[in-house]
């Protein structure tokens, strides 16, 4: 038992951070342990990205809209909180690849774009005959040479060719991303493609042979889809997260201007001029803060990781706006074809529960590496230009009755190739130099919201471990 209350202080508010400060408090209510856990907030308001607006009927994400069911942090900290009963499924559909003016569907038994059935991708009008031909060099092609990383798009052109990777792989992976797929580290987004590859030789075999045989062929009944959201809003289940933290445990508006290192631990100053003292720092903010929040200067590696800005724009319309519809759910848009949007999400249909019987709401981004300027348009240019990408492939004849633009700069980290080394090689020299400073948050290890979760919980455990 430790004798000596022990002050734990959690610089950033965002999902990792709030994760973090519940599952501490949790186990020193439980544990009986004499721990003072803090969150400081520079903002006004706690859950980073995750921002919802309730309109009319409408329930309108701004950042993030749902998570994987798969990865159960998220669906854990859910139940934790009393949320779990509100969590909802998205409705299963088509989805669709935009290249050249057409919306072609999704080849069927693609992962991740890699085909893992042969008659869709044949069929598809998604490629040339020439690179279907190439792509088929996978069951051929050796596997590759053992390698510390590579971009996503080395990797993928060597095994699929360029056509593949243009049309239906780089609009997938680099729409999660916001990012040049030519840039991504493989090892640090979707290393199991690698181990794919390095175990069965064949990509398309291999994730033939990984993926588990789809249950219930015959069932017609409406499929279930892969992502959880609460009807609510993902922001209610940040404020779920909050009203169970400990009172006057959570300082919002002030920011950590300075982490000086003491003989008990840290002083952090704040930009009131107070100072928190520390004997523990869980640190979630972006990575381009670290460097001038520490002199250290092991976290001047930051100031060259590049972060991309995007915006979403999401728009309600009556039913009857919407001349052409669309048998599905969304499309992502190939970088080849000359639009600005880079996806779009029919959210009336891939989430029901978000807009009013009668009304349409569509979801669209806007932003990737390389082509950000226009996140910094007005509101009603990002507006027009959004609906005139939309009105080549849908035909709406009405003004949206209201539109939402979300802009986040700089929020997307870019993992380009050595990102594993840079980040282990920063938390060793942490771990050297700074004992009790734990890393975490979308910078580091994952970007979604189960990552960033599983990030929070990780950093308890550092924290618990280091106070016995």
């Amino acid at each position: 038992m430790l004798e000596e209350k022990q002050k734990v202080v959690i610089i950033g508010g965002g999902i990792t951070g709030l994760t973090a400060a519940y599952y501490l408090q949790k186990e020193a209510r439980e544990k009986g342990l004499p721990l003072d856990v803090k969150i400081v907030e520079a903002t006004h308001r706690l859950g980073g990205k995750i921002q919802t607006v309730v309109r009319d009927g409408f329930v309108i994400e701004r950042g993030p809209d749902s998570f994987l069911e798969r990865k159960q942090s998220a669906s854990r900290l859910a139940n934790e909180v009393g949320m779990g009963e509100k969590l909802v499924n998205n409705k299963a559909g088509k989805s669709y690849v935009l290249v050249h003016d057409r919306l072609h569907p999704m080849p069927g038994g693609s992962i991740m774009g890699i085909p893992t059935q042969i008659t869709p991708f044949v069929t598809t009008g998604l490629f040339s005959a020439t690179g279907k031909i190439r792509a088929a060099a996978d069951f051929l092609l050796p596997k590759s040479n053992p390698a510390q990383d590579q971009s996503l798009g080395e990797f993928f052109r060597r095994r699929l060719g360029d056509e593949v990777v243009e049309n239906l792989i780089e609009p997938l992976l680099s729409g999660i991303y916001a990012g040049d797929i030519d840039q991504m580290s493989l090892m640090s987004t979707f290393p199991q493609f690698y181990q794919v590859e390095q175990k069965y030789r064949s990509l398309i075999l291999g994730m033939k042979k990984a993926t588990p045989a789809p249950k219930n062929k015959d069932n017609k009944a409406e499929k279930k889809g892969i992502f959880l959201t609460p009807t609510t809003g993902l922001e209610s289940l940040v404020e779920a997260v909050e009203k169970k933290l400990e009172p006057h445990s959570v300082i919002k508006g002030y920011r950590i201007e300075k982490v000086r290192k003491t003989l008990k631990g840290y002083d952090l100053e704040l930009n009131s001029g107070e100072v928190l003292e520390a004997n523990c720092i869980v640190s979630t903010v972006p990575h381009h803060i670290l460097p001038n929040m520490f002199s250290n200067h092991f976290f001047d590696v930051f100031k060259d990781v590049p972060a991309t800005s995007v915006a979403t724009v999401a728009m309600a319309f009556p039913k009857e706006a919407i001349e052409k519809d669309i048998d599905g759910t969304g499309f992502v848009v190939s970088r080849n074809s000359d639009y600005t949007i880079t996806a779009c999400t029919w959210g009336h249909k891939k989430w029901p529960h978000s807009c009013p019987e009668g009304k349409v709401l569509l979801r669209c981004y806007v932003g990737r590496a390389g082509d950000e300027a226009v996140v910094d348009l007005s509101d009603d240019e990002i507006v027009k230009i959004v609906l005139e990408d939309l009105n080549k492939t849908m035909n709406i004849t009405m003004d949206p009755d209201f539109s939402i633009v979300s802009r986040w700069k700089d929020s997307m980290p870019q993992y380009t190739v050595g990102h594993k080394e840079r980040i282990a090689k920063v938390k060793q020299h942490v771990k050297e130099e700074l004992p009790g400073v734990f890393l975490a948050g979308s910078s580091f290890e994952g970007l979604g919201l189960p990552d960033c979760i599983d990030q929070g919980e990780a950093a308890v455990k550092y924290v618990l471990d280091y106070i016995k």
